[in-house]
């Protein structure tokens, strides 16, 4: 599983954006729920769910302008 490119969100508008930015910070918080509770997870999953987030925030400010 490697980093997404910020290409292939580039065709979304602003509200899709913010759905798939809600949708990946509701993951992560499942994410460290699953780790709070000890069942067996990738610490992967976490950095890259970040760095789609920081993509999808970086793309929504460049469209705003």
């Amino acid at each position: 599983m490697g980093f997404n490119k910020i290409s292939e969100f580039e065709n979304l508008n602003i509200q899709e954006i913010d759905t798939n930015i809600f949708k990946l910070k509701k993951e992560i918080l499942d994410l460290q729920i699953q780790k709070s509770t000890k069942q067996s997870i990738k610490n992967h999953h976490f950095k890259h769910k970040k760095h789609k987030i920081a993509q999808l925030l970086t793309l929504k400010t460049q469209k705003n302008t």
